[in-house]
Protein backbone atom coordinates (compact mmCIF):
# COMPACT_ATOMS: atom_id res chain seq x y z
CA UNK A 1 0.00 0.00 0.00
CA UNK A 2 1.03 3.83 -0.92
CA UNK A 3 0.14 7.10 -0.06
CA UNK A 4 -0.20 10.35 -1.58
CA UNK A 5 -0.31 12.08 1.20
CA UNK A 6 2.11 10.17 3.34
CA UNK A 7 2.88 13.22 5.99
CA UNK A 8 -0.62 13.11 7.33
CA UNK A 9 0.54 9.68 8.95
CA UNK A 10 2.73 11.45 11.28
CA UNK A 11 -1.22 12.07 12.98
CA UNK A 12 -1.42 8.55 14.13
CA UNK A 13 1.64 9.53 16.60
CA UNK A 14 -1.54 11.04 18.86
CA UNK A 15 -3.32 7.85 19.30
CA UNK A 16 -0.71 6.51 21.83
CA UNK A 17 -1.23 9.91 23.69
CA UNK A 18 -5.35 9.08 23.60
CA UNK A 19 -5.00 6.04 24.90
CA UNK A 20 -2.69 7.21 27.60
CA UNK A 21 -5.50 9.24 28.69
CA UNK A 22 -8.09 7.41 28.90
CA UNK A 23 -6.38 4.40 31.04
CA UNK A 24 -5.03 7.80 33.34
CA UNK A 25 -8.45 9.19 33.59
CA UNK A 26 -10.41 5.02 34.24
CA UNK A 27 -7.74 5.05 37.19
CA UNK A 28 -8.23 8.91 38.65
CA UNK A 29 -11.81 7.64 38.21
CA UNK A 30 -11.41 4.63 40.01
CA UNK A 31 -9.45 6.10 43.25
CA UNK A 32 -12.28 8.62 43.39
CA UNK A 33 -14.82 5.68 43.80
CA UNK A 34 -12.67 4.34 46.19
CA UNK A 35 -12.03 7.85 48.20
CA UNK A 36 -15.93 7.90 48.24
CA UNK A 37 -16.47 4.32 48.99
CA UNK A 38 -14.28 4.79 52.01
CA UNK A 39 -16.19 7.32 53.63
CA UNK A 40 -19.28 5.26 53.40
CA UNK A 41 -20.74 7.35 50.23
CA UNK A 42 -20.64 4.97 47.56
CA UNK A 43 -21.26 1.27 47.44
CA UNK A 44 -18.10 -1.02 46.40
CA UNK A 45 -18.01 -3.43 43.73
CA UNK A 46 -17.57 -6.85 44.66
CA UNK A 47 -16.72 -10.78 42.95
CA UNK A 48 -15.30 -9.87 39.69
CA UNK A 49 -13.61 -7.24 37.45
CA UNK A 50 -16.03 -5.24 35.56
CA UNK A 51 -16.46 -6.77 32.04
CA UNK A 52 -14.12 -5.45 29.29
CA UNK A 53 -17.30 -4.33 27.52
CA UNK A 54 -17.09 -1.15 29.16
CA UNK A 55 -13.75 -0.13 26.83
CA UNK A 56 -15.63 -1.53 23.73
CA UNK A 57 -17.05 2.09 22.83
CA UNK A 58 -13.53 3.94 23.47
CA UNK A 59 -11.94 0.64 21.33
CA UNK A 60 -14.15 1.78 18.42
CA UNK A 61 -13.48 5.60 19.18
CA UNK A 62 -9.88 4.68 18.93
CA UNK A 63 -10.03 2.67 15.87
CA UNK A 64 -12.15 4.92 13.89
CA UNK A 65 -9.93 7.86 14.16
CA UNK A 66 -6.83 5.85 13.49
CA UNK A 67 -8.92 4.55 10.19
CA UNK A 68 -9.88 8.38 9.43
CA UNK A 69 -6.13 9.53 9.83
CA UNK A 70 -5.37 6.49 7.00
CA UNK A 71 -8.01 7.89 4.76
CA UNK A 72 -6.68 11.05 4.98
CA UNK A 73 -3.29 9.91 4.09
CA UNK A 74 -5.44 8.98 0.71
CA UNK A 75 -3.80 5.24 0.20
CA UNK A 76 -4.03 3.34 -2.51
CA UNK A 77 -3.04 -0.72 -3.29
CA UNK A 78 -3.45 -2.54 -6.31
CA UNK A 79 -6.86 -4.01 -6.42
CA UNK A 80 -7.81 -6.93 -9.16
CA UNK A 81 -11.16 -6.03 -10.93
CA UNK A 82 -13.31 -7.62 -13.11
CA UNK A 83 -13.79 -5.52 -16.09
CA UNK A 84 -14.55 -6.61 -19.88
CA UNK A 85 -11.52 -5.96 -21.96
CA UNK A 86 -10.60 -6.45 -25.72
CA UNK A 87 -7.48 -6.15 -28.03
CA UNK A 88 -7.80 -5.08 -31.44
CA UNK A 89 -4.61 -4.00 -33.80
CA UNK A 90 -4.93 -1.97 -36.87
CA UNK A 91 -2.94 -3.29 -39.19
CA UNK A 92 -2.23 -0.63 -42.26
CA UNK A 93 -1.04 -1.18 -45.85
CA UNK A 94 1.50 1.63 -46.06
CA UNK A 95 3.32 0.00 -49.43
CA UNK A 96 3.71 2.14 -52.55
CA UNK A 97 0.79 0.82 -54.16
CA UNK A 98 -1.68 2.50 -51.62
CA UNK A 99 -0.55 5.71 -53.18
CA UNK A 100 -3.46 4.25 -56.33
CA UNK A 101 -6.22 6.92 -57.01
CA UNK A 102 -8.35 4.37 -57.96
CA UNK A 103 -10.17 4.84 -54.87
CA UNK A 104 -10.25 9.10 -54.01
CA UNK A 105 -8.80 11.05 -52.92
CA UNK A 106 -6.33 7.63 -52.74
CA UNK A 107 -6.12 4.10 -51.27
CA UNK A 108 -3.91 5.45 -48.16
CA UNK A 109 -6.23 7.81 -47.65
CA UNK A 110 -9.51 5.54 -47.74
CA UNK A 111 -7.98 3.33 -45.32
CA UNK A 112 -7.34 6.00 -43.18
CA UNK A 113 -10.96 7.43 -43.14
CA UNK A 114 -11.93 4.22 -42.79
CA UNK A 115 -9.79 3.33 -39.76
CA UNK A 116 -10.60 6.37 -38.28
CA UNK A 117 -14.03 5.75 -38.45
CA UNK A 118 -13.94 2.01 -36.71
CA UNK A 119 -11.87 3.40 -33.96
CA UNK A 120 -15.09 6.42 -33.17
CA UNK A 121 -17.08 2.94 -32.84
CA UNK A 122 -15.13 1.51 -29.93
CA UNK A 123 -16.21 1.34 -26.34
CA UNK A 124 -13.70 2.78 -23.96
CA UNK A 125 -13.24 -1.03 -22.80
CA UNK A 126 -11.23 -2.00 -26.32
CA UNK A 127 -7.63 -1.56 -26.12
CA UNK A 128 -6.49 -0.53 -29.64
CA UNK A 129 -2.60 -0.62 -31.02
CA UNK A 130 -1.73 0.38 -35.31
CA UNK A 131 1.11 -1.93 -36.94
CA UNK A 132 2.03 -0.17 -40.59
CA UNK A 133 3.44 -2.76 -43.04
CA UNK A 134 4.92 -2.52 -46.74
CA UNK A 135 8.13 -4.86 -46.88
CA UNK A 136 8.57 -4.88 -43.64
CA UNK A 137 6.50 -3.91 -40.22
CA UNK A 138 6.24 -1.87 -37.09
CA UNK A 139 4.61 -1.21 -34.46
CA UNK A 140 3.66 2.35 -34.42
CA UNK A 141 1.41 2.49 -31.59
CA UNK A 142 1.41 -0.05 -28.45
CA UNK A 143 -1.93 -1.53 -27.72
CA UNK A 144 -3.52 1.28 -25.54
CA UNK A 145 -7.01 2.31 -24.37
CA UNK A 146 -6.41 5.77 -25.47
CA UNK A 147 -7.93 5.84 -28.95
CA UNK A 148 -6.87 9.56 -29.32
CA UNK A 149 -3.47 8.15 -29.70
CA UNK A 150 -4.35 5.75 -32.14
CA UNK A 151 -6.13 7.91 -34.27
CA UNK A 152 -3.10 9.86 -34.36
CA UNK A 153 -0.89 7.31 -34.56
CA UNK A 154 -3.00 6.55 -38.09
CA UNK A 155 -2.91 10.12 -38.81
CA UNK A 156 0.96 10.04 -39.16
CA UNK A 157 1.25 7.21 -41.16
CA UNK A 158 3.31 7.51 -44.85
CA UNK A 159 3.75 5.08 -47.94
CA UNK A 160 7.04 3.16 -49.19
CA UNK A 161 8.29 -0.18 -49.80
CA UNK A 162 6.60 -3.27 -50.85
CA UNK A 163 4.03 -5.12 -49.66
CA UNK A 164 4.41 -8.50 -47.01
CA UNK A 165 0.73 -9.61 -45.38
CA UNK A 166 2.77 -12.21 -43.44
CA UNK A 167 5.48 -9.85 -41.92
CA UNK A 168 2.04 -7.35 -41.16
CA UNK A 169 0.09 -9.97 -39.30
CA UNK A 170 3.00 -11.60 -37.22
CA UNK A 171 3.58 -7.87 -36.43
CA UNK A 172 0.16 -7.61 -35.11
CA UNK A 173 0.72 -11.02 -33.49
CA UNK A 174 4.14 -9.33 -31.51
CA UNK A 175 1.82 -6.21 -30.67
CA UNK A 176 -1.07 -8.60 -28.87
CA UNK A 177 1.44 -11.08 -27.32
CA UNK A 178 3.57 -7.87 -26.12
CA UNK A 179 7.06 -9.35 -27.29
CA UNK A 180 8.40 -10.41 -30.34
CA UNK A 181 7.30 -13.56 -31.43
CA UNK A 182 10.36 -16.01 -33.12
CA UNK A 183 9.10 -18.40 -35.69
CA UNK A 184 10.87 -20.47 -37.85
CA UNK A 185 9.71 -20.03 -41.56
CA UNK A 186 10.07 -23.69 -42.65
CA UNK A 187 7.96 -24.51 -39.68
CA UNK A 188 5.27 -22.38 -40.69
CA UNK A 189 5.25 -23.75 -44.41
CA UNK A 190 4.57 -27.06 -43.56
CA UNK A 191 2.18 -26.94 -40.54
CA UNK A 192 1.57 -23.96 -38.91
CA UNK A 193 -0.69 -26.07 -36.44
CA UNK A 194 2.42 -27.29 -34.69
CA UNK A 195 4.04 -24.09 -33.95
CA UNK A 196 2.97 -22.85 -30.51
CA UNK A 197 3.10 -19.12 -29.92
CA UNK A 198 0.78 -19.17 -26.95
CA UNK A 199 -3.30 -18.56 -26.90
CA UNK A 200 -4.39 -14.58 -26.90
CA UNK A 201 -8.45 -15.86 -27.41
CA UNK A 202 -10.62 -12.83 -28.04
CA UNK A 203 -8.15 -10.37 -30.49
CA UNK A 204 -9.20 -9.14 -33.19
CA UNK A 205 -6.25 -8.03 -35.84
CA UNK A 206 -8.19 -5.63 -38.22
CA UNK A 207 -6.10 -5.74 -41.82
CA UNK A 208 -6.74 -2.70 -44.42
CA UNK A 209 -4.97 -3.75 -47.25
CA UNK A 210 -5.21 -3.60 -51.30
CA UNK A 211 -4.11 -7.15 -51.22
CA UNK A 212 -1.03 -7.07 -53.37
CA UNK A 213 1.31 -9.15 -51.85
CA UNK A 214 5.11 -9.19 -53.06
CA UNK A 215 6.19 -11.73 -50.24
CA UNK A 216 7.77 -15.11 -50.54
CA UNK A 217 5.74 -15.88 -47.20
CA UNK A 218 2.05 -17.36 -47.71
CA UNK A 219 -0.33 -14.77 -45.90
CA UNK A 220 -2.61 -17.68 -45.66
CA UNK A 221 -0.01 -19.81 -43.57
CA UNK A 222 0.27 -17.00 -41.33
CA UNK A 223 -2.90 -16.69 -41.01
CA UNK A 224 -3.18 -20.44 -40.03
CA UNK A 225 -0.71 -19.31 -37.20
CA UNK A 226 -3.26 -16.51 -35.75
CA UNK A 227 -6.07 -18.97 -35.65
CA UNK A 228 -4.22 -21.70 -33.63
CA UNK A 229 -3.26 -18.36 -31.79
CA UNK A 230 -7.03 -17.50 -31.03
CA UNK A 231 -6.68 -14.40 -32.77
CA UNK A 232 -9.55 -13.65 -35.63
CA UNK A 233 -8.44 -11.74 -38.48
CA UNK A 234 -10.71 -9.18 -40.08
CA UNK A 235 -9.62 -7.81 -43.75
CA UNK A 236 -10.79 -4.39 -45.37
CA UNK A 237 -10.28 -4.23 -48.88
CA UNK A 238 -9.00 -0.94 -49.96
CA UNK A 239 -9.32 -0.36 -54.36
CA UNK A 240 -11.24 -1.54 -57.20
CA UNK A 241 -10.75 -4.94 -59.40
CA UNK A 242 -10.20 -2.63 -62.19
CA UNK A 243 -6.80 -0.68 -60.78
CA UNK A 244 -4.88 1.64 -62.26
CA UNK A 245 -0.88 2.90 -62.28
CA UNK A 246 1.45 4.41 -59.75
CA UNK A 247 4.39 5.84 -60.40
CA UNK A 248 7.12 4.09 -58.32
CA UNK A 249 10.79 5.36 -59.07
CA UNK A 250 10.25 6.19 -62.58
CA UNK A 251 8.49 3.31 -63.17
CA UNK A 252 4.57 3.54 -64.34
CA UNK A 253 3.14 -0.23 -62.58
CA UNK A 254 -0.16 -1.57 -62.37
CA UNK A 255 -1.84 -2.12 -59.35
CA UNK A 256 -5.68 -3.56 -58.50
CA UNK A 257 -6.85 -4.73 -55.65
CA UNK A 258 -6.76 -8.70 -54.90
CA UNK A 259 -10.20 -9.25 -52.92
CA UNK A 260 -9.50 -13.33 -53.23
CA UNK A 261 -6.25 -13.23 -51.04
CA UNK A 262 -7.82 -10.47 -48.38
CA UNK A 263 -10.87 -12.94 -48.15
CA UNK A 264 -8.54 -15.97 -47.76
CA UNK A 265 -6.63 -14.73 -44.80
CA UNK A 266 -10.27 -13.74 -43.63
CA UNK A 267 -11.78 -17.31 -43.97
CA UNK A 268 -8.78 -18.90 -42.10
CA UNK A 269 -9.21 -17.17 -39.10
CA UNK A 270 -13.11 -17.04 -39.60
CA UNK A 271 -12.83 -13.33 -40.01
CA UNK A 272 -14.95 -11.66 -43.09
CA UNK A 273 -13.99 -9.51 -45.69
CA UNK A 274 -15.55 -5.94 -46.22
CA UNK A 275 -14.67 -3.29 -48.19
CA UNK A 276 -13.22 0.35 -46.89
CA UNK A 277 -15.81 2.37 -47.90
CA UNK A 278 -18.69 0.01 -46.94
CA UNK A 279 -19.88 1.94 -42.96
CA UNK A 280 -21.73 -1.18 -42.47
CA UNK A 281 -19.30 -3.53 -42.77
CA UNK A 282 -16.86 -1.66 -40.20
CA UNK A 283 -20.03 -1.78 -38.06
CA UNK A 284 -20.04 -5.79 -38.84
CA UNK A 285 -16.51 -6.26 -37.77
CA UNK A 286 -17.25 -4.36 -34.21
CA UNK A 287 -20.46 -6.46 -33.61
CA UNK A 288 -17.80 -8.96 -33.78
CA UNK A 289 -15.31 -7.89 -31.31
CA UNK A 290 -15.57 -9.58 -28.25
CA UNK A 291 -14.82 -8.31 -25.12
CA UNK A 292 -14.16 -10.95 -22.54
CA UNK A 293 -14.17 -10.64 -18.66
CA UNK A 294 -10.59 -10.76 -17.15
CA UNK A 295 -9.05 -9.45 -13.59
CA UNK A 296 -7.34 -6.32 -14.50
CA UNK A 297 -4.94 -5.49 -11.71
CA UNK A 298 -4.96 -1.72 -11.21
CA UNK A 299 -3.63 0.65 -8.29
CA UNK A 300 -6.47 2.23 -7.21
CA UNK A 301 -7.02 4.99 -4.07
CA UNK A 302 -9.22 3.25 -1.33
CA UNK A 303 -9.54 6.47 0.58
CA UNK A 304 -13.34 5.64 0.69
CA UNK A 305 -12.97 2.25 2.01
CA UNK A 306 -11.18 3.60 4.86
CA UNK A 307 -13.38 6.44 5.35
CA UNK A 308 -16.64 3.98 5.61
CA UNK A 309 -15.12 1.95 8.08
CA UNK A 310 -14.17 4.86 10.45
CA UNK A 311 -17.87 5.94 9.98
CA UNK A 312 -19.38 2.46 10.81
CA UNK A 313 -17.54 1.73 13.58
CA UNK A 314 -18.21 5.19 15.05
CA UNK A 315 -22.34 4.71 14.19
CA UNK A 316 -21.49 0.98 16.23
CA UNK A 317 -20.23 2.81 19.23
CA UNK A 318 -22.77 5.46 19.20
CA UNK A 319 -26.07 3.19 19.28
CA UNK A 320 -23.84 0.77 22.11
CA UNK A 321 -23.88 3.95 24.12
CA UNK A 322 -27.66 4.78 23.45
CA UNK A 323 -28.50 0.89 24.78
CA UNK A 324 -26.48 1.07 27.95
CA UNK A 325 -26.95 4.53 28.99
CA UNK A 326 -29.71 6.26 27.13
CA UNK A 327 -27.34 8.87 25.28
CA UNK A 328 -25.00 8.84 22.27
CA UNK A 329 -21.71 9.80 24.68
Amino acid sequence: MTFQWPAMLLFLLLIPGVVAAYVSWQRRRRERAAGLAAQGLVTTETGRPRSWRRHLQFALFTTALALLVIAVARPMTTIPTLQHRATVILTLDVSNSMAATDVKPSRIAAAKTAANAFVRQQPAGVRMGVVAFGQRSVVVQQPTFSHGDVLQAIDHLSLGGGTSLAQGILTSLDAIAGKTLRINQKDLGSDASQVHIGYYGGATIVLFSDGENTDQTSPESMARLTSVAGVRIQTVGVGTAAGTTVHIQGFTVATALDSQTLRSVAKVTSGSYHQAGNAEGLRTISNTIDPHLTFVRSHTEVTAIFAAAAAALLVLGALISLLRSGRVL
